[in-house]
């Protein structure tokens, strides 16, 4: 049967006479169909990926693209009067993730699929994920995230496990969502939730009784955790997690065969961050259960585990109080003891412990101890992990220490995202990068071709158009198309300076001002959401929106500036800027920044970074010479120095600069404050003067320099600057998830050997 007919046959009438929800959900079940045929059995060792996140996004278009249907199901519908992009606009998002952890562990679902790799992920289903971001008055206020509906692509199960809580047993329930590789097999994402869980009781925002276990542990992604019950109920989760995931692995290796003692034979699991850390001595008391051993089982769980680093930052290598963790996982607690009792006798350092003179057990510690592997996500993070942050680890395993730098699922970052570059770049070199995406490196051939490059430029052009389009629909603003678009979107969060951003921006507009004029109209797009209880993250954003608002009443500085900020940045409103993007920012602090991934995405569409030399950025300036991106600022180890000797002082730069003066100053002037919150500027001004953690004042005036070079290049030499765009995409192809899954593949999970 032909696409037309079985679309037909599923809906039960003509695709003309269609509503748009009833062509999604035959379409989903075509999905579905398809996707299960391309099942296949695991043989040898199986990947299961653990991870509190999945930021997959809307499926259906990632999923004919896979499947090879997407031309073909866009014909058709546009032959009987049908947008496939407005039938996509039907489809929710799913509230499963928030960051660039989520998205990654997206990417490397598609990855092992279209690898032909046994791999499944393993995580909660979320009702409401981190939270709707709403922008009213010019504040962020959280709503709950909806995105469960009758008809899903996670399918209910049968299959339940007994997790047990605070010496009470729930029932996790498994869902089950097809993750179908570019022309591969299919896996699973399976997510675990309570059949108890109630969306009732939401209220006031996302406010819910916290110690209510059987009614709240699914409904929110990182629930608030500015007290007490938070805390707990982060543990919670964190366990219903592993304790039915584990039980879901050993199901399955059993059913192929496996007899406990050989379990490194049929199961690989990398924990993906701390959160999913218990699995390490649930698993040794599940395998204790068997009749297993603690030594065996400990060896055992050491060759089946590996541990991803994703952070030096201290408030994610997760601490608990052994207290939270007696009341909560009493049944975890004398395994962990015997675990840090273990540890104790391969080194005397006691930094190394699991359990620290203050009753905290480290997780990283655990992970780094009890698994074979721990890798970083970029070059220049895994050595900062060898060298400083986890040196004494280092020390004692050299051999466990690897890295893997993070990619991206370029298919969906390009080919769906961007299907007019998509559609010019296999004008020029074929449809090879739609498989391999070292063939993008075949584009350099045309940097120096003024046709082609006309033709790049004019499909940026194109997409900011639509961009501009997308903007005045959604976020009811009006931008100009023929501006550079800078963009800087991910997380709000200090150590990423969206504040440095903010004051570059009051700089630019004193200058303005007085008369000194930019070489080009900047638009300056922010997309971020902060943490709840993180109260400086959403001063920041205030700050932005405020300055926003002054900027745009001011007809001298309007012309020349303007601030956008995206209301609930997604994966959908990302697939919006990334290929509409001029100037990507990516100007955290050296060091911090483990890897980034959003400065790949950019990078493949074409956008030129502006950053720092950190996390993977610093792999980007390999691949594309200086002469195609704008460094500045301080390097890791001159930031890493400055931590150490505690030899920085905001105040000193305050008052020794007038430009930082001024800029800081602006914040609690008599323009914010008539149009913005007092309190809310007061505080931030206070941050950046006698604060500033990380380190914003020290990088102001390089900024100021590399992004004038920048603008100032945009404006000067056009063709230069596509040239740049050109080269950014033709050297993107290294950082494809295809390659970092191929790389953990070879050297860490050795799938499907035995």
């Amino acid at each position: 049967m032909d696409l037309k007919n079985t679309l037909t046959a599923l809906t039960g009438k003509p695709l003309d006479v269609c509503s748009n929800q009833e062509l999604y959900l035959a379409l989903m079940n075509l999905v579905q169909r398809r996707s299960a045929a391309h099942v296949r059995p695991a043989e040898g060792r199986k990947l299961y990926y653990i991870s509190a996140e999945f930021l997959i996004g809307k499926l259906l278009s990632n999923n004919l693209i896979n499947l090879g249907l997407y031309d073909e199901v866009r014909d058709v519908l546009a032959q009987a009067g049908k947008n496939l992009i407005d039938i996509e606009e039907v489809e929710p998002e799913p509230s499963l993730g928030n960051g660039g952890l989520g998205r990654l562990a997206a990417c490397f679902l598609d990855s092992l699929a279209t690898l032909n790799l046994p791999g499944d992920g393993i995580g909660l289903r979320y009702h409401f994920g981190l939270f709707r971001q709403s922008l009213a008055n010019g504040v962020q206020t959280e709503q709950p995230d909806p995105w469960l509906t009758d008809h899903c692509w996670a399918e209910r199960t049968n299959v339940t496990y007994p997790v047990m809580l605070a010496g009470q047993t729930y029932h996790a329930r498994l869902y089950r969502l097809a993750v179908t590789g570019y022309e591969g097999r299919t896996n699973a994402l399976n997510l675990f939730d309570l059949d108890t869980v109630d969306e009732g009781i939401v209220h006031d925002g996302i406010a819910f009784d916290k110690t209510a276990i059987d009614k709240n542990l699914t409904l929110f992604l990182y629930p608030d955790d500015s007290d007490e019950a938070g805390r707990r109920l982060r543990v919670y989760q964190q366990y219903l997690m592993v304790s039915a995931g584990a039980q879901l692995i050993l199901a399955e290796c059993a059913a192929r065969g496996c007899n406990y003692h050989d379990l490194a034979d049929y199961a690989a699991i990398q924990i993906n961050d701390t959160h999913p850390s218990m699995v390490i001595p649930e698993l040794i008391r599940l395998l204790e259960e068997q009749g297993i051993d603690f030594d065996e089982a400990v060896d055992i769980v050491t060759k089946t585990c590996a541990y991803t680093n994703h952070t030096i930052l201290a408030e994610a290598l997760e601490k608990w109080p052994r207290n939270y963790l007696e009341t909560a996982v009493p049944q975890l607690m004398p395994i962990i003891e015997k675990l840090d009792a273990l540890a104790r006798t391969r080194t005397e350092d006691n930094s190394l412990a699991i359990i620290d003179a203050d009753g905290l057990v480290h997780m990283a510690h655990m992970d780094i101890h009890f698994s074979h592997s721990t890798n970083g996500v970029a070059e220049l993070h895994t050595e900062i992990l060898k060298n400083t942050e986890l040196h004494g680890f280092y020390t004692l395993y050299p051999e466990k220490f690897n890295n893997k730098t993070n990619g991206i699922t370029f298919r969906r970052w390009l080919l769906e995202c961007n299907p007019l570059l998509t559609a010019q770049i296999e004008r020029q070199i074929g449809p090879g990068f739609r498989r391999d995406a070292a063939e993008l490196e075949k584009l350099k051939a045309f940097a120096n071709n003024p046709t082609v490059l006309q033709q790049f430029a004019a499909v940026k052009s194109q997409n900011k158009q639509a961009l501009v389009q997308w903007l005045a629909r959604t976020q009811g603003v009006t931008v100009d198309p023929a501006a550079l678009f800078d963009i800087q979107s991910k997380r709000l969060h200090e150590y990423k300076r969206q504040q440095l951003n903010l004051l570059y921006l009051i700089h630019q507009y004193h200058e303005i001002k007085a008369g000194h004029l930019p070489p080009f109209k900047l638009v300056s797009i922010f997309g971020a959401k902060a943490a709840p209880a993180y109260t400086i993250a959403k001063d920041i954003i205030h700050a932005l929106l405020t300055l926003s608002k002054v900027i745009a009443a001011d007809p001298q500085v309007s012309p020349w500036l303007q601030v956008v900020f995206v209301e609930n940045y997604n994966v959908t409103a990302a697939e919006k800027l990334i290929p509409a993007c001029d100037l990507s920012e990516q100007i955290s602090l050296a060091s911090k920044e483990a890897s980034g991934t959003g400065n790949m995405k950019f990078m493949l569409n074409g956008a030129v970074t502006l950053g720092t030399m950190d996390g993977a950025n610093v792999e980007i300036y390999r691949q594309v010479g200086p002469e195609n991106i704008y460094i500045f600022g301080q390097t890791s180890d001159q930031v890493i120095r400055r931590y150490a000797e505690k030899d920085y002082c905001a105040e000193e730069w305050y008052n020794a600069d007038a430009n930082i003066m001024r800029a800081i100053d602006f914040l609690t002037g008599p323009a914010m404050l008539e149009a913005g919150d007092g309190e809310s500027l007061t505080r931030l001004r206070s941050e950046l003067i006698h604060k500033d953690w990380f380190q914003t004042l020290p990088d102001f005036n390089a900024y100021l320099v590399r992004k004038g070079q920048a603008l100032a290049d945009y404006a000067t030499d056009p063709m230069g600057w596509t040239r740049k765009c050109l080269v950014n995409t033709a050297m993107a192809g290294f950082f494809s998830s295809d390659r970092t899954i191929a790389e953990y593949n070879r050297d860490i999970w050795h799938l499907g050997q035995q």
